[in-house]
C-alpha cells in the first residue's frame, strides 16, 4: 500500500496554548493545515511501508513539510520537519529531523494501529516519547497521548 499523506494535528491543546498566548504556527516546505487545524505532509516518493490489519508493519515512509511553533518571544520555539513513520523491532515510531541538537533523526512518537480501512486510510494512536518532549515541548511527560495520525 502507498500513502499519499500524512495528517497529524499534534496535540490540539499545544496548538490551541501556543495561538492563545498570540504566538505563531507557520507552515513551509509543503506542509498545510486542514479546517480543523491538522497538518498535512505529502509522501516523498520511495517509502515501502506496509501496515497490515493486525498492526504489524514493515518498512519507513517519509513525508515533506515544515511546522514551525513559536511563542513567548521565542521563549517557546518547536520544529517540526520531514516527519517519517518506520517500523522497528518495537513497532511503528513516528520519526522527525532533530532540529533541537542536530542529530539526524528523531523517534518523536510510539505508533499503534487504531484502524486500518479498506479505503487505504489508516489510523494510528500517537503518543509522545522522551525525545518528542525534548523535540515538541517539554511540558508533556513520555506517554502522553498526542493527536491520532492519519496515512491516505
Amino acid at each position: 500500500m502507498s500513502f499519499k499523506q500524512l495528517t497529524w494535528g499534534v496535540k490540539a491543546s499545544f496548538c490551541g496554548y501556543v495561538e492563545g498566548v498570540g504566538g505563531s504556527i507557520a507552515l513551509s516546505d509543503g506542509a498545510s493545515r486542514t479546517a480543523e487545524g491538522a497538518f498535512v505532509f505529502t509522501a516523498v516518493p520511495g517509502g515501502d511501508l506496509s501496515i497490515a490489519s493486525d498492526g504489524s508493519a514493515s518498512g519507513a515512509m517519509h513525508f515533506q513539510g515544515t511546522v514551525s511553533f513559536e511563542a513567548h518571544g521565542g521563549m517557546l520555539k518547536s520544529t517540526l520537519t520531514e516527519l517519517g513513520i518506520e517500523a522497528d523491532d518495537d513497532g511503528l515510531v513516528l520519526t522527525a529531523l532533530d532540529t533541537q541538537m542536530n542529530r539526524g533523526r528523531c523517534p518523536i512518537a510510539k505508533l499503534e494501529l487504531v484502524q486500518a480501512g479498506d479505503d487505504g486510510a489508516t489510523i494510528l494512536r500517537s503518543e509522545i516519547t522522551i525525545e518528542g518532549m525534548l523535540q515538541i515541548a517539554d511540558n508533556y511527560p513520555p506517554g502522553t497521548e498526542l493527536d491520532p495520525v492519519h496515512l491516505d
